[in-house]
């Protein structure tokens, strides 16, 4: 069990466990929207989440988990929570969840799988998990253009080599990009992440910056603690 400050997530049945990545996305993604209902795509532990239903007072947050173990470990996640009325996940693939939406969102969340190499392992959930060609990021666009509320804000986090291929499928699908945050694991080593926001309206001004998360092992910056304090126990 991974124990945050207001909430614990258990993940033994879960291929991908709690990472940085999703602790990142969870404490960055904006709500200066004041959302009413969330959507979380691809939800594993649901960790996603969950950090916006402490962070937020949205009445409806939704989840969505093809995997069925990851899937009966998050809506375990969620009953134990306590914001257990508000969380709801649904064992579906993205396609099947998109044939009939009943639903609009103001805020679309997703660490997407990204792993694009062509050797695969032998543990097929892990793959699952991991891999892009389980949830392509065309399609993730597209179900963000066909989810997002007027005013929803999409966020999501990637490699940063990719950064600019996925900044282009949103713009054909008319997703703009308004606030970037470039991620490096300490000030000496290349920027690995980027956390990025898109509206369906562009703004005048573009809000991008740099997140460094370590001076040295297990020394935090001043950014990544005051991003992370609110969920980790020891920040």
């Amino acid at each position: 069990m991974f124990q945050f400050k207001q909430f614990s997530v258990n993940q033994d049945q879960c291929a991908m466990k709690i990472g940085t990545d999703g602790v990142l996305l969870g404490a960055w993604c904006p709500i200066d929207n004041h959302p009413f209902s969330v959507l979380d795509i691809g939800a594993g532990t649901g960790i996603l989440a969950l950090m916006l239903a402490q962070r937020t007072n949205a009445d409806q947050i939704d989840a969505v988990e093809i995997d069925e173990n990851a899937y009966e470990q998050c809506v375990d996640n969620f009953e134990i929570s306590p914001w257990s009325d508000r969380l709801f996940c649904f064992h579906a693939g993205l396609d099947e969840f998109m044939e009939e939406p009943e639903d609009e969102y103001d805020i679309i969340i997703s660490n997407p799988p990204f792993y694009t190499e062509d050797y695969k392992t032998e543990n097929e959930q892990r793959d699952l998990a991991r891999f892009a060609d389980a949830m392509p990021f065309e399609d993730l666009v597209e179900a963000a253009d066909l989810l997002l509320s007027e005013n929803g804000i999409f966020a999501v986090i990637i490699p940063f080599k990719e950064e600019e291929r996925f900044i282009d499928l949103c713009a054909e699908a008319e997703l703009f990009l308004v606030k970037v945050t470039r991620v490096k694991g300490s000030h000496k080593t290349p920027i690995v992440r980027s956390l990025l926001a898109f509206k369906r309206y562009e703004l005048s001004v573009l809000t991008a910056d740099e997140l460094v998360i370590e001076i040295n092992r297990h020394e935090y910056t001043d950014d990544y603690i005051n991003l992370t304090k609110d969920f980790y126990l020891k920040m």
